[in-house]
């Protein structure tokens, strides 16, 4: 076997064996896994010297990016897309000029670069890293929140601004100015190649992923789907633009496609370990030389960035529209410099814009930005206010089920498994963002809505639902949304978990169709369970349970008519003792012994 095959098998094996070890450590430790990632690049490369070459490893690990751009893609359709634009171009425009122009003025003010190498280097470090951020969303299943959807905006327009700060670079470089209408030219190509994709999806994708389902063979569907993002990334980096932002496209055109969910299953396996090869790859880069000799003045810089960005990140969150606490996260996940950057920095030197030495330093700030943003998002959430109750930005995309279930707390998730496996369609809502966060972790698909909101019910399809489920676990909200959807909407029909035995009495006096109280079924069960534990055989068992069940209900009738302690003659309040066994008689004796078993059975009842 040759060299430069074993070398790389070699490397691989290595890299892979960092990212088992690094990260199942650092997840333990409450760092995350990004901090680990970078960890094991640092060792395995600057301080063990194991593997070298960062930049041939992060040329690849960058396709990650690529493919992670493009299942978010996939989760949002151009109609949701359309809704960001005013995040996108407005609140992405400000944070890229401001942060630029405040990062500009600090490098002027201290004389650490002239006029030119100070613009390069305010907007090149007032990029973020797309990685890092949608990394942390992702761990906290908050990318479909208000604030991750905001923050998502900015790093979308941040993408879209490398290409007019590339060609400021060849303005201010000092080499040949280019031609008057470069530029405009350059933006002209780049909208064209971007209004072609678009209309290659919308016409031409669909049709093709017809053709490859048909021949019934997965690996030509992944084939298929890895063709397609790393098509459109290609066209997109020719024309001018981010790799990603053509894989985003790519993915919004196939958001509405049936073959969505199964595209993103092909793609999540690439995704993940070259997702993970991009963070080792940054730990690699990492100049320990560069960060010694200038230790002092990275100490300063790194938290001045860092400080900057956070804080007019901040400001301009709270200037449209986004609460103390989203504002927040938001600054707290974008203060870092962006992969970008390394791109910037590199170009920057060769047109002579700076010297090389200024574009290592700056690099290092980059790098160290990233490596501190992990731990700089989870300190965050010290400055978040404890009194508010978080709320999702939400548009109820694809709701509208046979049933629309209203709480997912644990009696709803049981009730949501039958339905699920029966093959029925269910639209869930909850007001808990925790909740749903949990809940898309394992794959659901979980509304934000308050089902004691009409606008909210009507939202989430109710008039479409041939069953409404209320399975809200505090019999105050489930009170509100009964008596709102019985008013609102008769002609629903009322499944409703009931809190105790007067709550169902209470649910019952309204007419609801079903109702369960939360424990009845579980004690049964329990009960059941209990007494075959003791020796009684399984059929007998069954048949106690099915009585007490029939006597619960029957009870439940008696009393919605006498009140509370009505039919408590159906309750055994001491052992049962099973009959003799005894002869059959025949006649007149046969009919007075019936008639004394039942005064027996009477009078046994109305003791109990």
């Amino acid at each position: 076997m040759s060299t430069a095959p074993t070398l790389l098998f070699t490397e691989a094996l290595v890299l892979l064996g960092g990212a088992v070890v690094a990260a199942p450590i650092f997840r333990k430790l409450g760092l995350g896994t990004v901090l680990g990632y970078l960890a094991a690049g640092a060792v395995i490369g600057p301080v063990a010297h194991v593997i070298t070459g960062a930049e041939e490893i992060l040329s690849v690990a960058e396709l990650g990016i690529v493919f992670l751009l493009f299942v978010i893609g996939l989760e949002l359709k151009p109609s949701t897309l359309w809704k960001m634009r005013a995040d996108i171009f407005g609140l992405g425009t400000a944070q890229v000029m401001l942060g630029g122009a405040l990062l500009t003025g600090v490098a002027l003010a201290f004389g650490l670069l002239d006029w030119r190498g100070a613009v390069i280097a305010g907007f090149g470090l007032s990029l973020s890293s797309t990685a890092f951020a949608l990394q942390i969303l992702n761990d906290r299943s908050d990318l479909n929140s208000q604030y991750g959807q905001r923050t998502f905006s900015v790093l979308l327009f941040q993408d879209l601004a490398i290409v007019p700060l590339l060609a400021l670079i060849s303005i201010l470089g000092a080499q040949a100015a280019p031609a008057p209408g470069s530029l405009w030219i350059d933006i002209g190509v780049a909208v064209i190649a971007t209004v072609a994709m678009i209309l290659a999806g919308r016409y031409l994708l669909n049709p093709l992923f017809q053709v490859m389902a048909r021949t019934g063979a997965r690996e030509v569907m992944i084939a298929a789907a890895l063709f397609i993002v790393l098509g459109s990334a290609m066209l997109m980096q020719a024309v001018g633009l981010s790799m990603a932002m053509g894989a985003f496209l790519a993915g919004v055109m196939l958001a509405e496609s049936s073959y969505r969910h199964e595209l993103e299953a092909d793609i999540e396996p690439f995704r993940g370990i070259l997702q993970a090869l991009f963070f080792m790859a940054v730990g690699l880069s990492v100049q320990f030389n560069v960060i010694f000799a200038n230790l002092w003045l990275l100490a300063v810089a790194v938290p001045v960035v860092m400080l900057i960005k956070a804080m007019s990140i901040y400001a301009l969150c709270r200037l449209a529209g986004s609460r103390h606490d989203d504002a927040i996260r938001i600054a707290a996940i974008l203060p870092q410099g962006g992969e970008f950057g390394f791109v910037l920095f590199t170009t920057a030197v060769s047109a002579g814009v700076f010297s090389s030495a200024t574009s290592s330093l700056l690099i290092s700030i980059v790098t160290l930005t990233m490596a501190l943003t992990p731990v700089v998002a989870a300190l965050s959430s010290r400055l978040l206010s404890r009194d508010q109750h978080e709320e999702l930005d939400e548009d109820f995309d694809g709701a509208g089920s046979d049933v629309l279930m209203i709480g997912f707390s644990r009696f709803g998730q049981i009730a949501a498994q039958v339905l699920l496996a029966s093959g029925r369609d269910v639209t869930i809502i909850d007001d808990s963002a925790d909740r749903i966060r949990q809940a898309a972790s394992f794959g659901f698909r979980i509304y934000f809505g308050d089902g004691t909101r009409l606008d909210m019910l009507r939202a989430a399809g109710i008039e479409k639902a041939k069953v409404v489920a209320v399975c809200t676990q505090k019999r105050e909200v489930t009170d509100r949304i009964v008596e709102l959807v019985a008013s609102e909407f008769p002609q629903a029909r009322l499944f409703v978990r009931s809190y105790d035995r007067v709550h169902s009495l209470w649910l019952r006096a309204r007419n609801v169709e079903y109702e369960l109280r939360e424990t009845v079924e579980s004690g049964l069960k329990f009960g059941r369970k209990t007494i075959e534990a003791l020796g009684v055989d399984e059929d007998m068992a069954e048949a106690i349970e099915a009585d007490i069940r029939r006597r619960d209900d029957e009870r439940l009738r008696i009393q919605a008519v006498e009140g509370i302690k009505g039919g408590s003659h159906m309750l055994y309040n001491r052992p049962v003792q099973p009959e003799p066994l005894i002869k059959p008689k025949r006649g007149h004796d046969a009919e007075k012994d019936q008639g004394k078993d039942k005064d027996r059975e009477k009078d046994r009842d109305t003791a109990a």
